[in-house]
């Protein structure tokens, strides 16, 4: 259903298991970064008044599952860390060029949403299924299906926006662009890592 072109190796949930802190904080920046992404896309293509008003929700979900994945690291008796770059993200921005048009600049922005959307969605599947423990297993099993959510909306409005035959191109060089990034990731305790 993703598209993913290289899925996660199952064993990076061995790798989270072991620093459960690390994975909490990363996800809870990634949530704060989806929130910042969402606003910046109303500030940017405020014309766009369907994508505003699918934004303005987002908005509040996003923040919600930030409070979220906060509380559980408070229940834990931990405290939130800094933010760290998320080097799957830095390389997956390089891929478009700069500059073109201000409708080609939306639909490049709406495909890397929809990506990173679809990646947090399969990592979140991984630990839904293969956590020990129980509590976070249905934790990241309801945030996948939002997650998943987000992957289609982003894409469709993508499709919306910009040509579809054109869009679907730069989709498919895109996630092939992702498997080889994915292929030197995988080793750290992050969502995308």
């Amino acid at each position: 259903m993703l598209g993913l072109k290289l899925p996660t190796d199952p064993r990076w949930v061995n790798i989270v298991e072991k620093n459960i802190e690390e994975i909490l904080t990363d996800h809870a920046f990634c949530e704060q970064k989806a929130t910042s992404t969402a606003i910046s896309l109303i500030v940017s293509f405020p014309e766009y008044t369907e994508l505003v008003q699918e934004m303005v929700k987002l908005v509040k979900e996003e923040i919600s599952h930030f409070q979220m994945v906060h509380d559980r690291i408070l229940e834990r008796g931990l405290v939130l860390g800094r933010d760290r770059k998320d080097d799957y993200v830095i390389q997956l921005l390089k891929f478009f060029p700069k500059g073109g048009s201000r409708t080609t600049q939306l639909v490049h922005r709406l495909l890397y949403a929809a990506l990173i959307e679809a990646r947090s969605c399969e990592r979140f599947r991984l630990l839904s299924k293969k956590l020990e423990d129980k509590e976070l297993r249905e934790f990241y099993k309801k945030l996948m299906v939002s997650e998943a959510n987000h992957y289609t909306m982003f894409l469709n409005f993508a499709r919306k926006y910009g040509d579809r035959t054109e869009v679907d191109k730069k989709w498919q060089d895109l996630l092939t662009y992702e498997a080889e990034i994915m292929k030197n990731l995988g080793t750290k305790e992050t969502v995308h890592g």
